[in-house]
């Protein structure tokens, strides 16, 4: 199971308080073609590396990709990549491949671990001054409404600009044992949230 994205990192609404609710862009296959003919083709030949060892289903998702962009006048190819080296070989190093992030506690370590122009796992290589400068400015705010609408700025423009397509969210869902006491559901990512060994407790 999971939740459709729009194009920002951050988990959706009700699982981080900076989560920026951006609109849904419709599937507008026409509008692709469009852009197409205004670039002077008839079509676009694009190759995706995939593997389900990015995520589990990823072959699969990318399949659904080229079908849905075939109609925009996309070819899509998939290169489907061996499990074995996929984020040695190929994430970060193919120009479109699959990939999968995890969740983290905080907004601001989520964009700065994915969208920071120095960061050593910007897997989308994308640098934008202004996106490094905000992010550095909302890391200092005490005022958390300000902050909010800096971090609402911010993925708006990786929404917009950035080199990712995010689409959905997967669920996560983590199994428990009845001796184990002060489990609670967490709507960001497993483990209470990387938190569970601080809340959490074994009842001999």
């Amino acid at each position: 199971m999971a939740t459709v994205a729009s194009g920002t990192i951050i988990r959706s609404r009700g699982s981080d308080r900076f989560y920026a609710d951006l609109a849904q862009r419709p599937y507008d296959p026409e509008k692709a073609k469009f852009y197409l003919k205004q670039a002077g083709l008839d079509t676009l030949k694009v190759e995706i590396s995939a593997s389900d060892a990015a995520f589990s289903g990823a072959v699969d998702a990318a399949a659904i990709f080229r079908t849905s962009a075939a109609k925009g006048g996309i070819d899509v190819s998939i290169k489907r990549e061996p499990a074995d080296g996929y984020w040695d070989n190929v994430w970060m190093k193919a120009p479109f491949c699959m990939s999968y992030w995890g969740g983290r506690p905080t907004a601001d370590q989520m964009l700065t671990i994915a969208y920071q122009s120095t960061s050593a796992q910007n897997d989308t290589h994308w640098k934008n001054e202004n996106f490094d400068r905000k992010l550095i400015e909302a890391r200092a705010l005490l005022d958390d409404a300000k902050r909010k609408e800096i971090y609402a700025e911010l993925q708006a423009l990786i929404s917009n600009e950035g080199g990712a397509m995010i689409p959905m969210f997967g669920d996560y869902l983590d199994a428990t044992s009845k001796k184990l006491k002060g489990v609670t559901t967490h709507p960001m990512f497993n483990f209470m949230g990387a938190r569970l060994a601080e809340k959490v407790w074994l009842d001999a």
